[in-house]
């Protein structure tokens, strides 16, 4: 494991899934970690599994679509920590439909958490990673950014977007140290799909190489690998973990 003894890392959406296993991997790594989410209770049993084992954590009550609320969020995490070394953008909702029927407050809504968020997030923590010269920003995308996915024109939208802000950022404060990358997931065993049935899960798998669903702590470790020291020759990069789905 790639050793991240004494960073600070602040994990959204991690109340579940990919999150989640994002949080308890980097905490394993030796970071100390603010893990962000609206789910008060998921978040503080997740904070205890963290400190059951000697881990330093901090539960952050954030909506990332509200400025206001990222902005006290990322400044409950510097009084706590007093710096910030690794941002991890995971949270993202979904409001699924067909582009031509889509509601422009599903629509909105996507867009708003799933790619603005990601945005003030990166505003906030740039403002200190910018002072000490070091830093990582990691962007959780999606396969579906690359290949698109009917149904999912909003959904898809942001993750792609994503990728552009990513490379965009990555760019402009390079000379800073400060390396902005994204992992693309591609079918995870997450909650978001386990509402899928049986038979979509099954044709999935015939679509990927390995044969089967990835899992949330093979996400978790390309992003621990991203956050180390190891890594920082990669800047503006998209890293798939995808079982061999999409290779083109």
């Amino acid at each position: 494991m790639f050793s991240l003894k004494d960073k600070i890392a602040l994990i959204t959406g991690a109340s579940q899934g990919i999150g989640r296993d994002t949080a308890l991997a980097l905490a394993e790594a030796g970071a100390k970690v603010a893990v962000a989410a609206r789910n008060e209770e998921r978040l503080a049993s997740l904070v205890s599994e963290i400190e059951a084992v000697g881990g330093a954590a901090l539960a952050v009550k954030m909506d990332v679509a509200d400025a206001e609320q990222v902005k006290a969020g990322f400044k409950q995490v510097l009084e706590k920590f007093g710096r910030l070394d690794i941002l991890v953008n995971n949270a993202a909702i979904t409001r699924d439909g067909l582009a031509m029927r889509m509601k422009p407050e599903d629509w909105e809504a996507v867009l708003k958490t799933n790619l603005t968020g990601a945005h003030l997030c990166s505003q906030q923590a740039l403002a200190t990673m910018m002072c000490a010269r070091t830093g990582r920003i990691i962007n959780i995308s999606s396969i579906v950014a690359q290949s698109g996915n009917a149904g999912q024109a909003n959904y898809v939208a942001a993750k792609a977007g994503l990728i552009g802000l990513t490379k965009a950022i990555a760019i402009e404060i390079a000379s800073r140290n400060i390396t902005v990358n994204a992992v693309a997931p591609g079918f995870i065993e997450t909650p978001m799909t386990e509402v899928l049935p049986d038979k979509v899960k099954e044709a999935l798998k015939t679509r990927i190489p390995l044969g089967r669903m990835g899992t949330p702590r093979e996400v978790a470790s390309a992003i621990v690998f991203l956050a180390s020291d190891e890594a920082g020759y990669i800047t503006g990069h998209v890293l798939n973990v995808n079982g061999g789905m999409h290779l083109a």
